[in-house]
């Protein structure tokens, strides 16, 4: 009996499952994709849509490009997982049925309780995120003057929240427009548990991009125009006036996963899965940001290198669970840190590279290099070749600060 491989989301995970996947099976599995969105992002890159939203283009690959004639393409929100019965349920009502599945369909912002904090930021977890952001921080600076500017805070300041903060001050810059950013971290530096020679190169940059930066502080409330910082302890409260606020604070399981009768996490719930992608149902395969992936003493950070890396033994052992052979186990190795700051870059500790951390030309050319390897190996080298050339001609009009 040939058996059914579901396979949920299309992100570095889900993209990186599918084509190995598809690259080890021949007839012996019928492979289910589904997704919400008929597109991968590359997610890395989606906070150059807030300064440019003609971007998106360039970061969006048809899943047509990605997938075999083979496999069925199902484009739906999943909403429940049965492991019991081996259903995934979808909108409308739709379900299919599966043999093995692999969960991969992200995170969802996590907001920590903070009072009015979801209802009043922006969230970054794709292109409609980010173009709404623009049209946010567009409208702000329209009704702003010289005297009286907009104001623009991003919370958070891993990641998402320095390239956010960047973006957003690239695009203040080019258009002239009267606004202030300020990127907010509750621990006591940016880019929190890192180098310390990492924080203070993207803290330099951050500081040369006209970025406030007020760290050692977490949110406490938000209304509809003012973020509170501290109040604990008999503490005074801070307070920050906002026009825009984003944040990007941290993660925690999709609600997809609705009761889902598999191990999660108790603090991020997310779920639990081992070095070789294994739940506690024998049947349920999860990875990237869905899964708490245990490497001994450690998890696996939820970054897209990881995701992507990780992806191709995980559907090498979908295939072998199918063929009831052993499966392989995965061991994370980090491969280095490249951070934008709008068009600056830094770098940070690549295999190969003498240089422990450096920014100017060099690191921009690496970060852009980075997202055009991802599209050549997710959809087509001549893809991958074309967003180089796209990035490489954005490179060549802007000074080179190092």
């Amino acid at each position: 009996m040939t058996a059914r491989v579901v396979v949920v989301g299309a992100g570095y995970a889900g993209v990186g499952t599918i084509n190995a996947l598809q690259a080890e099976i021949e007839d012996e599995a019928e492979i289910t994709w589904i997704s919400e969105h008929d597109y991968h992002l590359v997610l890395h890159e989606v906070h150059r849509v807030i300064r440019d939203p003609s971007i998106a283009s360039k970061i969006t690959l048809p899943i047509s490009d990605i997938k075999a004639p083979e496999t069925e393409f199902v484009q739906s929100h999943v909403t429940e997982v049965d492991v019991d019965d081996r259903l995934v349920h979808m909108d409308g009502g739709d379900q299919i049925e599966y043999d093995y599945l692999l969960m991969a369909i992200g995170s969802q912002t996590a907001f920590y309780g903070i009072d009015g904090l979801r209802e009043h930021a922006y969230e970054l977890k794709g292109v409609e995120d980010a173009r709404s952001i623009h049209g946010a921080v567009t409208e702000a600076a329209k009704e702003a003057t010289l005297s009286s500017s907009a104001q623009v805070v991003v919370g958070g300041a891993g990641l998402s929240g320095i390239q956010a903060a960047g973006e957003i001050a690239e695009f203040r810059d080019e258009q002239r427009a009267p606004i202030d950013v300020t990127l907010v971290e509750g621990l006591d530096e940016v880019f929190p548990g890192n180098d310390p020679d990492l924080q203070s190169r993207l803290r330099s940059r951050l500081e040369g991009r006209d970025i406030g930066i007020e760290t050692g502080e977490f949110i406490s409330e938000v209304d509809d125009e003012t973020v509170y910082l501290g109040g604990g302890n008999d503490e005074e409260t801070e307070t920050l006036p906002y026009d825009v606020l984003l944040w990007t604070g941290g993660i925690t399981g999709p609600a997809e996963l609705g009761d889902m009768n598999v191990d999660r996490d108790e603090r991020s719930d997310r779920v639990v899965a081992e070095s070789d992608f294994t739940t506690s149902d024998e049947r349920v395969f999860a990875l990237g940001d869905t899964a708490l992936i245990n490497q001994g003493d450690t998890v696996v950070p939820p970054t897209a290198q990881a995701a992507w890396r990780a992806a191709d033994v995980a559907g090498e052992n979908l295939a072998r669970a199918i063929r009831d052979e052993p499966l392989d186990t995965w061991a994370h190795s980090d491969q280095g840190t490249a951070i934008s700051v709008g068009e600056n870059a830094v770098v940070h500790d690549v295999p190969g590279i003498p240089i422990e951390t450096f920014g100017g030309l060099p690191a921009r050319l690496i970060k852009k290099a980075i997202a055009a390897r991802w599209i050549a190996t997710a959809s087509s080298v001549g893809r991958g070749i074309s967003a180089f050339s796209d990035m490489w001609f954005s490179l060549t009009n802007v000074a080179c600060v190092v």
